[in-house]
């Protein structure tokens, strides 16, 4: 089992692989969802309102490779987290406005489900 996955550093974060990322509508709601969520690790199971398994591990396999999130291996689930620190230090402001936008243009039934998947705890 995997104990460690390959993130960029901070100072490697690039913007355009940041919004390569970004340019996905699946990643950007749970971009959303886990902003709402703050500092508390989520894990890939409360995202499957979104796709399939295969889905969200493809689409939270792009998010950390470009350094947008955290993936933490615990047992057989994965924590995630948005590398919020990192991303204002390097480009101050952006996430914030990202996660605005994000917010405003999902459905309400995502938003349901963000706030279920908040309250769910782990899976």
């Amino acid at each position: 089992m995997t104990e460690y996955l390959d993130h960029p550093a901070a100072d490697d974060i690039a913007l355009p692989a940041v919004l390569t990322a970004l340019g996905d509508e699946t990643r950007l709601a749970i971009i959303a969802i886990l902003a709402r969520n703050g500092e508390k690790a989520m894990t890939c199971g409360q995202f499957l309102q979104l796709g399939s398994k295969t889905a969200i591990s493809y689409h939270v396999a792009k998010l950390r490779e470009a350094g947008v999130i955290h993936v933490r291996p615990d047992g057989t689930r994965r924590l995630l987290t948005l590398r919020r620190d990192d991303l204002d230090r390097r480009f101050p402001g952006f996430l914030d406005s990202v996660v605005t936008s994000a917010t405003a243009m999902q459905m309400p039934e995502a938003l349901d489900f963000a706030r279920t998947a908040e309250t769910a705890g782990g899976m």
